[in-house]
C-alpha cells in the first residue's frame, strides 16, 4: 500500500489516441488509497476528436479523481510553495511537451506543475506517446532520462514497421513506476517490447 495516503498529480498531455488506455490506470491510482489531481493541457480541454469529445474526457477524469481539474498556469503556480505533491505523473507525454520540458518551456498546466514538483525534489514520472521519440525528440527523452528525480513509465516501440520513430509506454505500468519512483528507483527494464504487448 506505497501509495496510500500520498497526493499524486496527475498530467494529460495532447495524445488523444492514449486517453482510454491510461483512464482506468487513474482509477488504479485511486484505488490504491492515493489523493488524485489531475492536471490538463488546452489540447484536451478543448479537442474534439475521433477519439472522443473533450466534454466526455473531462467528465471521466473528474469522476475517476473526485477532484477540481487544474486547468491553467494560474491554478497550477501554487503546487510548488505549498508541496502538495509527492509524485507528478505526466500520461501521456506528447513529443511537444517532452521537448518543452527538456528544454525548460513551462507553457502549460502540466509543465508549470512538472517544473513545481521537480523544484520540491519529489519524484516526476513520464509516461510517453510520441511518433518522434526515435527521431528529433530522441535527443530530449535523452536528456530526461539523466535528470535527477525523473522516472520513466517502461517504453517502446508500438509500431515499429509503421513508425520506426515512434514510442509508447506501458500504461499499465504506471503505478508500478510512481511506487518505485518514491524509493528514488527507475523501474526496470525500462526499455520494453512495447508493441507485443498490443499485439
Amino acid at each position: 500500500m506505497k501509495l496510500e495516503n500520498k497526493t499524486i498529480g496527475f498530467g494529460l498531455t495532447g495524445s488523444h489516441c492514449t486517453f482510454a488506455e491510461v483512464m482506468p490506470e487513474m482509477k488504479k491510482l485511486k484505488e490504491a488509497g492515493a489523493r488524485v489531481i489531475p492536471i490538463v493541457t488546452h489540447t484536451l480541454l478543448t479537442m474534439d476528436t475521433k477519439f472522443g469529445n473533450a466534454d466526455d474526457w473531462v467528465r471521466q477524469i473528474k469522476e475517476i479523481t473526485g477532484e477540481e481539474i487544474i486547468d491553467s498556469i494560474v491554478k497550477a503556480e501554487p503546487i510548488g510553495p505549498s508541496k502538495q505533491l509527492d509524485v507528478m505523473v505526466i500520461a501521456p507525454l506528447t513529443g511537444n511537451s517532452t521537448s518543452k520540458l527538456a528544454n525548460a518551456l513551462t507553457d502549460s498546466p502540466v509543465l508549470m506543475a512538472t517544473k513545481a514538483t521537480l523544484r520540491n525534489l519529489s519524484p516526476v514520472v513520464l509516461a510517453i506517446s510520441t511518433n518522434d521519440g526515435l527521431g528529433l525528440n530522441a535527443s530530449n527523452v535523452a536528456k530526461l532520462m539523466s535528470t535527477k528525480n525523473i522516472y520513466f513509465v517502461p517504453f517502446g516501440q508500438d509500431a515499429p514497421d509503421k513508425k520506426p520513430n515512434s514510442l509508447v509506454a506501458r500504461m499499465e505500468l504506471i503505478q508500478a513506476t510512481c511506487e518505485a519512483a518514491l524509493d528514488g528507483k527507475q523501474l526496470q527494464p525500462m526499455i520494453v517490447e512495447k508493441y507485443k504487448y498490443m499485439q
